[in-house]
């Protein structure tokens, strides 16, 4: 019974697991993309964005247990002198995983994974000089607060109703006339 397992074990012992796992992180750390399956590259994420995390703190030690993972020098390398400084600012989710359909001779899911900070496609024109943005919350899109649904648009030219836009009164009790839906106050009354 495999009750609770959640690792997916791909079809191999342990051993064969972890080499093809680092094999496929030190691949995807020297080319910051690579095309696999999209069990194998579920299971690299899990494997290798804890090893990225690793690397933003840059110490003896902790260039020794990634290494422990990858064994691969040239990946530690580039992984603690240059993907590490892509990553500093980001708090995780370093890879990206996108379907690309089944393979022509034994129909298995493929997929592209690759590192997010490295797809100049889905950076929206950020330069990398721009170290520092706003920070964005799901709050502003509130309708209730009423802070966050400003538009651009709405925010540069606010509207401005004077005494002489409105309608002049046709009654002299008009203007006394007050519509009461609050039923205690009505009680009152």
């Amino acid at each position: 019974m495999r009750h609770g397992d959640k690792i997916n074990n791909l079809g191999r012992k342990k051993a064969h697991r972890e080499a093809l796992l680092s094999n496929l992180a030190a691949q995807l750390i020297a080319n910051k993309r690579i095309t696999t399956t999209l069990a194998k590259a579920k299971a690299l994420r899990t494997y290798v964005e804890p090893l990225i995390t690793k690397a933003k703190e840059n110490t003896t030690h902790q260039r020794r247990v990634v290494f422990s993972y990858l064994q691969d020098k040239e990946s530690i390398k580039e992984l603690f002198d240059v993907v590490r400084l892509k990553v500093e600012g980001r708090p995780g989710g370093y890879t990206r995983i996108i379907k690309l359909g089944a393979r022509v001779g034994d129909n298995a899911e493929l997929a592209m994974i690759e590192l997010v900070d490295y797809n100049e496609v889905y950076g929206k024109g950020i330069s990398p000089d721009t170290t520092e943005t706003a920070k964005r919350t799901r709050r502003g899109r509130t309708k209730k607060g009423g802070e966050g649904t400003a538009t651009a648009a709405t925010a540069t030219t606010p509207e401005v109703t004077t005494a002489a836009d409105l309608p002049a009164a046709t009654d002299a009790n008009a203007d006394e006339t007050v519509i009461n839906n609050n039923p205690q106050e009505k009680a009152a009354e």
